[in-house]
């Protein structure tokens, strides 16, 4: 990954000048566009990330994805997630000359727009002040791949009233999930309404 060091530069100035607040900062792969590195013909709407089964806080996140009108099912949606371990550290693998994020994960919705992922809660990375985030990509039919909101967890320590209080400033705090147990599995539903109004990436 080309720009890896560049961004890793520019992860360490900005905490050194801003090391108190909880913040949220890309993750290592958003400038390769990794959607793409699976075939969409290969996809389905159940994915589960890697090392699913060895992992103490599993999630299953479900949900629908709808057009921009909020109603309407939208079909072949592919939904691509990458994620810190459960210490908040991103496990970097290498394919070749690229490296990537080992936890990751992709969907592509059903005629009724439903995905559902097996995945787990990832972990602070306090060095930085990160919250527990969720990177997700999107890529509808004959268009560009964009980025959504990170998603981020109700019950995380560093989630406090003012870091909140910013969030709603600025986002929709449905992007905060809350995992509910059932028959023993955490599960937390996140519908995604897809927007005309989007950054795409190169």
């Amino acid at each position: 990954m080309k720009n890896l060091i560049t961004f890793i530069c520019i992860v360490c100035f900005i905490a050194a000048i801003n090391p108190i607040v909880a913040q949220e900062f890309n993750s290592v792969s958003d400038y390769d566009n990794p959607i793409n590195d699976r075939a969409a013909e290969l996809l389905t709407n159940t994915d589960t990330i890697p090392d699913y089964r060895s992992k103490s806080n599993k999630i299953k996140l479900t949900g629908t994805i709808y057009q921009s009108d909020g109603v309407t099912p939208a079909k072949d949606v592919i939904l691509f997630i990458e994620q810190p371990d459960e210490d908040g550290n991103f496990d970097l693998r290498r394919a070749g000359d690229e490296r990537y994020v080992f936890h990751r994960s992709w969907v592509k919705t059903d005629a009724d727009g439903k995905y559902t992922i097996y995945t787990f809660i990832p972990g602070n990375d306090r060095r930085y002040n990160q919250l527990q985030q969720i990177y997700p990509l999107v890529k509808e039919p004959s268009k560009d791949v964009y980025q959504l909101e990170t998603f981020l967890f109700e019950e995380d320590p560093l989630l406090s009233k003012a870091c909140r209080k910013r969030i709603a400033k600025k986002s929709d705090l449905t992007r905060i999930l809350e995992p509910k147990l059932v028959d023993g599995l955490l599960v937390a539903q996140k519908d995604i309404v897809l927007s005309n109004n989007t950054e795409t990436i190169e």
